[in-house]
Protein backbone atom coordinates (compact mmCIF):
# COMPACT_ATOMS: atom_id res chain seq x y z
CA UNK A 1 0.00 0.00 0.00
CA UNK A 2 1.69 3.42 -1.02
CA UNK A 3 2.67 5.69 2.06
CA UNK A 4 3.45 8.86 0.33
CA UNK A 5 2.16 10.53 -2.59
CA UNK A 6 4.66 10.48 -4.62
CA UNK A 7 4.25 6.08 -4.08
CA UNK A 8 0.66 6.93 -5.10
CA UNK A 9 1.67 8.64 -7.88
CA UNK A 10 4.03 6.11 -9.68
CA UNK A 11 1.38 3.45 -8.59
CA UNK A 12 -1.54 4.99 -10.39
CA UNK A 13 0.93 5.28 -13.49
CA UNK A 14 1.21 1.39 -13.30
CA UNK A 15 -2.75 0.56 -13.06
CA UNK A 16 -4.27 -0.64 -16.50
CA UNK A 17 -7.20 1.57 -15.72
CA UNK A 18 -5.29 4.34 -15.52
CA UNK A 19 -4.02 4.39 -18.85
CA UNK A 20 -4.39 6.03 -21.90
CA UNK A 21 -6.97 4.16 -24.20
CA UNK A 22 -5.23 4.27 -27.79
CA UNK A 23 -8.26 3.80 -29.35
CA UNK A 24 -10.07 6.89 -27.94
CA UNK A 25 -7.46 9.58 -28.44
CA UNK A 26 -9.35 11.73 -31.01
CA UNK A 27 -12.17 11.68 -29.02
CA UNK A 28 -12.50 15.10 -28.07
CA UNK A 29 -12.95 15.71 -31.82
CA UNK A 30 -15.49 13.46 -32.09
CA UNK A 31 -18.96 14.56 -32.64
CA UNK A 32 -22.00 12.42 -31.25
CA UNK A 33 -21.99 9.16 -33.40
CA UNK A 34 -18.26 9.07 -32.95
CA UNK A 35 -18.22 9.45 -29.49
CA UNK A 36 -21.05 6.82 -28.54
CA UNK A 37 -19.53 4.30 -31.44
CA UNK A 38 -15.64 4.24 -29.60
CA UNK A 39 -17.65 4.06 -26.18
CA UNK A 40 -20.25 1.00 -27.36
CA UNK A 41 -17.24 -0.69 -29.09
CA UNK A 42 -14.62 -0.29 -25.83
CA UNK A 43 -18.24 -1.96 -23.84
CA UNK A 44 -18.35 -4.85 -26.00
CA UNK A 45 -14.88 -5.81 -24.91
CA UNK A 46 -16.04 -6.04 -21.32
CA UNK A 47 -18.39 -9.32 -21.30
CA UNK A 48 -15.04 -11.32 -22.87
CA UNK A 49 -12.95 -10.47 -20.11
CA UNK A 50 -15.90 -11.22 -17.24
CA UNK A 51 -16.22 -14.77 -19.09
CA UNK A 52 -12.69 -15.51 -18.62
CA UNK A 53 -13.50 -15.37 -14.99
CA UNK A 54 -16.43 -17.28 -14.78
CA UNK A 55 -14.78 -20.56 -12.25
CA UNK A 56 -13.81 -17.63 -10.06
CA UNK A 57 -17.42 -16.21 -10.19
CA UNK A 58 -18.66 -19.46 -9.79
CA UNK A 59 -16.67 -19.85 -6.55
CA UNK A 60 -18.14 -17.26 -5.40
CA UNK A 61 -21.52 -17.90 -5.88
CA UNK A 62 -21.22 -21.29 -3.92
CA UNK A 63 -19.69 -18.97 -0.67
CA UNK A 64 -22.29 -16.62 -0.99
CA UNK A 65 -25.40 -19.38 -1.30
CA UNK A 66 -23.52 -21.49 1.38
CA UNK A 67 -23.50 -18.58 3.71
CA UNK A 68 -27.15 -17.78 3.24
CA UNK A 69 -28.25 -20.94 3.57
CA UNK A 70 -26.78 -21.15 7.00
CA UNK A 71 -28.03 -17.87 7.90
CA UNK A 72 -25.00 -16.24 7.17
CA UNK A 73 -25.05 -12.32 5.10
CA UNK A 74 -22.88 -11.18 1.95
CA UNK A 75 -21.54 -7.68 2.97
CA UNK A 76 -20.18 -5.51 0.15
CA UNK A 77 -17.69 -2.64 0.58
CA UNK A 78 -16.71 -0.18 -1.80
CA UNK A 79 -15.94 3.58 -2.32
CA UNK A 80 -16.68 5.97 -5.41
CA UNK A 81 -18.99 3.32 -8.37
CA UNK A 82 -17.60 0.21 -6.88
CA UNK A 83 -19.43 1.29 -3.25
CA UNK A 84 -22.79 2.69 -5.42
CA UNK A 85 -22.66 -0.68 -7.77
CA UNK A 86 -22.88 -2.49 -4.02
CA UNK A 87 -25.41 -0.88 -2.25
CA UNK A 88 -27.59 -1.27 -5.42
CA UNK A 89 -26.96 -4.79 -5.48
CA UNK A 90 -27.77 -5.52 -2.22
CA UNK A 91 -31.22 -3.04 -2.50
CA UNK A 92 -32.59 -4.73 -5.53
CA UNK A 93 -32.20 -8.56 -3.45
CA UNK A 94 -35.52 -7.92 -1.72
CA UNK A 95 -37.70 -6.61 -4.10
CA UNK A 96 -35.98 -9.47 -6.76
CA UNK A 97 -35.66 -12.63 -4.54
CA UNK A 98 -38.27 -11.69 -1.44
CA UNK A 99 -35.24 -12.18 1.00
CA UNK A 100 -34.96 -9.90 3.95
CA UNK A 101 -32.69 -6.61 3.67
CA UNK A 102 -29.92 -7.87 5.78
CA UNK A 103 -29.21 -11.06 3.55
CA UNK A 104 -27.12 -9.06 1.50
CA UNK A 105 -25.85 -5.36 2.66
CA UNK A 106 -23.65 -2.84 0.72
CA UNK A 107 -21.68 -0.06 2.38
CA UNK A 108 -19.96 3.06 0.36
CA UNK A 109 -16.52 4.52 2.12
CA UNK A 110 -18.08 7.98 3.42
CA UNK A 111 -21.79 6.14 4.27
CA UNK A 112 -25.02 7.11 2.86
CA UNK A 113 -24.33 10.28 1.66
CA UNK A 114 -21.66 9.11 -0.72
CA UNK A 115 -24.51 7.51 -2.90
CA UNK A 116 -24.98 11.34 -3.59
CA UNK A 117 -21.95 13.23 -3.44
CA UNK A 118 -18.73 12.04 -3.16
CA UNK A 119 -17.27 12.67 0.04
CA UNK A 120 -13.47 13.49 -0.42
CA UNK A 121 -10.93 11.12 1.34
CA UNK A 122 -13.08 8.91 2.73
CA UNK A 123 -11.89 6.19 0.93
CA UNK A 124 -8.01 6.62 2.24
CA UNK A 125 -8.60 5.23 5.45
CA UNK A 126 -8.18 1.38 6.02
CA UNK A 127 -9.31 1.94 9.34
CA UNK A 128 -12.43 3.47 8.72
CA UNK A 129 -13.14 0.54 7.10
CA UNK A 130 -12.13 -1.78 9.27
CA UNK A 131 -14.89 -0.16 12.06
CA UNK A 132 -17.57 0.15 9.20
CA UNK A 133 -17.18 -3.74 9.49
CA UNK A 134 -17.08 -4.23 12.89
CA UNK A 135 -20.35 -2.35 13.36
CA UNK A 136 -22.00 -4.94 11.60
CA UNK A 137 -20.83 -7.82 14.38
CA UNK A 138 -19.66 -9.82 11.50
CA UNK A 139 -19.13 -13.67 11.85
CA UNK A 140 -18.09 -16.60 9.99
CA UNK A 141 -21.22 -17.51 8.52
CA UNK A 142 -20.95 -13.91 6.38
CA UNK A 143 -19.23 -13.41 3.22
CA UNK A 144 -16.83 -10.26 3.05
CA UNK A 145 -17.03 -8.91 -0.83
CA UNK A 146 -14.46 -5.98 -1.51
CA UNK A 147 -15.09 -3.88 -4.84
CA UNK A 148 -12.60 -1.77 -5.55
CA UNK A 149 -11.90 -0.94 -9.61
CA UNK A 150 -8.32 0.14 -9.08
CA UNK A 151 -7.71 -2.91 -6.47
CA UNK A 152 -5.73 -0.75 -4.21
CA UNK A 153 -8.73 1.05 -2.50
CA UNK A 154 -7.38 1.90 1.29
CA UNK A 155 -10.87 1.57 2.58
CA UNK A 156 -11.63 -1.80 1.20
CA UNK A 157 -8.25 -3.28 2.01
CA UNK A 158 -9.23 -2.44 5.20
CA UNK A 159 -12.28 -4.52 5.46
CA UNK A 160 -10.94 -7.38 3.61
CA UNK A 161 -8.08 -7.47 5.81
CA UNK A 162 -10.22 -7.18 9.19
CA UNK A 163 -12.86 -9.62 7.82
CA UNK A 164 -9.64 -12.42 7.19
CA UNK A 165 -8.45 -11.33 10.56
CA UNK A 166 -11.97 -13.35 11.96
CA UNK A 167 -11.84 -16.18 9.81
CA UNK A 168 -14.56 -14.63 7.16
CA UNK A 169 -14.47 -15.66 3.82
CA UNK A 170 -13.64 -12.79 1.50
CA UNK A 171 -14.06 -12.11 -2.14
CA UNK A 172 -12.46 -9.43 -4.03
CA UNK A 173 -13.50 -7.86 -7.30
CA UNK A 174 -11.25 -5.68 -8.99
CA UNK A 175 -10.88 -4.45 -12.96
CA UNK A 176 -6.61 -4.44 -12.82
CA UNK A 177 -4.83 -7.87 -13.12
CA UNK A 178 -4.19 -9.88 -10.15
CA UNK A 179 -0.64 -9.33 -10.41
CA UNK A 180 -1.23 -5.53 -9.55
CA UNK A 181 -2.84 -6.25 -6.71
CA UNK A 182 -1.26 -6.36 -2.92
CA UNK A 183 -4.26 -7.80 -0.93
CA UNK A 184 -5.00 -11.42 -1.06
CA UNK A 185 -8.64 -12.92 -0.47
CA UNK A 186 -10.61 -16.35 -0.48
CA UNK A 187 -11.41 -15.53 -4.36
CA UNK A 188 -10.27 -12.79 -6.68
CA UNK A 189 -12.45 -12.11 -9.26
CA UNK A 190 -10.30 -9.53 -11.46
CA UNK A 191 -11.62 -8.62 -15.31
CA UNK A 192 -8.81 -6.68 -16.51
CA UNK A 193 -10.90 -4.47 -18.61
CA UNK A 194 -8.10 -2.45 -19.96
CA UNK A 195 -7.56 1.12 -20.12
CA UNK A 196 -11.28 3.50 -19.84
CA UNK A 197 -12.62 5.39 -23.19
CA UNK A 198 -11.63 8.51 -20.81
CA UNK A 199 -8.56 8.36 -18.51
CA UNK A 200 -9.39 6.90 -15.28
CA UNK A 201 -12.96 6.75 -15.56
CA UNK A 202 -13.64 3.91 -13.56
CA UNK A 203 -17.39 4.67 -14.07
CA UNK A 204 -17.29 3.44 -17.41
CA UNK A 205 -15.92 -0.43 -18.45
CA UNK A 206 -14.90 -0.97 -14.99
CA UNK A 207 -18.09 -0.16 -13.78
CA UNK A 208 -19.54 -2.18 -16.34
CA UNK A 209 -17.76 -5.25 -15.44
CA UNK A 210 -18.57 -5.15 -11.54
CA UNK A 211 -22.14 -4.73 -12.62
CA UNK A 212 -22.33 -7.64 -14.48
CA UNK A 213 -20.22 -9.43 -11.94
CA UNK A 214 -22.51 -8.49 -8.65
CA UNK A 215 -25.58 -9.82 -11.17
CA UNK A 216 -24.14 -13.08 -11.28
CA UNK A 217 -23.29 -13.34 -7.65
CA UNK A 218 -25.99 -12.77 -6.36
CA UNK A 219 -28.67 -14.04 -8.94
CA UNK A 220 -26.31 -17.48 -8.80
CA UNK A 221 -26.60 -17.37 -5.28
CA UNK A 222 -30.82 -16.93 -4.87
CA UNK A 223 -31.01 -19.63 -7.66
CA UNK A 224 -29.23 -21.82 -5.21
CA UNK A 225 -31.98 -21.09 -2.75
CA UNK A 226 -34.98 -22.05 -4.50
CA UNK A 227 -36.26 -18.38 -5.71
CA UNK A 228 -36.35 -19.17 -9.35
CA UNK A 229 -38.91 -21.51 -10.62
CA UNK A 230 -37.59 -22.80 -14.08
CA UNK A 231 -36.15 -19.12 -15.47
CA UNK A 232 -38.48 -17.11 -13.50
CA UNK A 233 -38.42 -15.08 -10.26
CA UNK A 234 -41.00 -16.79 -8.21
CA UNK A 235 -40.14 -15.37 -4.97
CA UNK A 236 -40.27 -11.16 -5.24
CA UNK A 237 -42.03 -9.26 -2.89
CA UNK A 238 -44.98 -7.55 -4.21
CA UNK A 239 -44.17 -4.12 -3.07
CA UNK A 240 -46.13 -2.55 -5.85
CA UNK A 241 -48.94 -2.47 -8.64
CA UNK A 242 -46.52 -3.57 -11.12
CA UNK A 243 -45.35 -6.40 -8.99
CA UNK A 244 -48.76 -7.58 -8.26
CA UNK A 245 -49.82 -7.72 -12.00
CA UNK A 246 -46.40 -9.63 -12.68
CA UNK A 247 -46.75 -12.46 -9.70
CA UNK A 248 -50.36 -12.73 -11.39
CA UNK A 249 -48.81 -13.47 -14.55
CA UNK A 250 -46.25 -15.33 -13.09
CA UNK A 251 -49.50 -17.50 -11.97
CA UNK A 252 -51.65 -17.53 -15.15
CA UNK A 253 -48.36 -18.53 -16.88
CA UNK A 254 -46.53 -21.39 -15.01
CA UNK A 255 -49.55 -22.51 -12.57
CA UNK A 256 -51.96 -22.48 -16.05
CA UNK A 257 -54.71 -20.85 -13.92
CA UNK A 258 -57.12 -18.10 -15.75
CA UNK A 259 -56.39 -14.21 -14.39
CA UNK A 260 -59.45 -14.35 -11.43
CA UNK A 261 -58.19 -18.02 -10.42
CA UNK A 262 -54.70 -16.08 -10.07
CA UNK A 263 -56.18 -13.58 -7.91
CA UNK A 264 -57.85 -15.81 -5.68
CA UNK A 265 -54.54 -17.91 -5.34
CA UNK A 266 -52.67 -15.28 -4.75
CA UNK A 267 -54.61 -13.50 -1.73
CA UNK A 268 -54.93 -16.80 -0.25
CA UNK A 269 -51.03 -17.34 -0.07
CA UNK A 270 -50.99 -13.62 1.27
CA UNK A 271 -49.32 -12.41 -1.91
CA UNK A 272 -46.59 -15.48 -1.38
CA UNK A 273 -46.16 -16.26 -5.35
CA UNK A 274 -44.65 -19.83 -4.49
CA UNK A 275 -47.08 -20.88 -2.23
CA UNK A 276 -49.84 -20.09 -4.50
CA UNK A 277 -48.25 -21.76 -7.21
CA UNK A 278 -47.60 -24.66 -5.47
CA UNK A 279 -51.19 -24.70 -4.97
CA UNK A 280 -52.17 -23.56 -8.18
CA UNK A 281 -50.12 -27.55 -9.57
CA UNK A 282 -51.29 -29.55 -6.62
CA UNK A 283 -54.45 -28.38 -5.63
CA UNK A 284 -53.49 -28.36 -1.83
CA UNK A 285 -54.45 -25.46 0.56
CA UNK A 286 -52.32 -23.19 1.94
CA UNK A 287 -50.84 -24.43 4.76
CA UNK A 288 -50.22 -27.98 3.40
CA UNK A 289 -48.37 -25.75 0.32
CA UNK A 290 -45.99 -24.01 2.84
CA UNK A 291 -45.56 -27.01 4.48
CA UNK A 292 -44.55 -28.88 1.14
CA UNK A 293 -42.24 -26.29 -0.03
CA UNK A 294 -40.60 -25.90 3.94
CA UNK A 295 -39.65 -29.84 3.42
CA UNK A 296 -37.90 -28.85 0.22
CA UNK A 297 -36.55 -25.79 1.14
CA UNK A 298 -38.29 -23.32 -1.18
CA UNK A 299 -37.48 -25.29 -4.11
CA UNK A 300 -40.88 -25.52 -5.92
CA UNK A 301 -39.48 -28.07 -8.68
CA UNK A 302 -38.28 -30.46 -6.14
CA UNK A 303 -41.94 -29.91 -4.17
CA UNK A 304 -43.82 -30.67 -7.32
CA UNK A 305 -41.53 -33.66 -8.23
CA UNK A 306 -42.36 -35.14 -4.36
CA UNK A 307 -45.70 -34.50 -5.66
CA UNK A 308 -45.98 -36.47 -8.40
CA UNK A 309 -46.12 -33.16 -11.03
CA UNK A 310 -43.96 -30.53 -12.29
Amino acid sequence: MPTTEKELFNTLNTLDTEQRNPETMSIDLADATEIVTMINNEDKKVAHEVEKKIPQIAEAVDLVADAIAAGGRLLYFGAGTSGRLGVLDAAECPPTFGTKPEDVQGFIAGGEAAMFVAQEGAEDSPEIGKEDLMKLNPTKLDVVCGLAASGRTPYVHGVINAAKELGIKTVFVTTVRAEQLTITADVIIDVPVGPEVVMGSTRMKSGTAQKMVLNMITTGAMIRQGKVYENVMVDLMLTNKKLVERAKRILVTLGDVDYDKATELLNAADGHVKTALVMAHTGLDVTAAKDMLAEHNGFIRKALLAFGNG
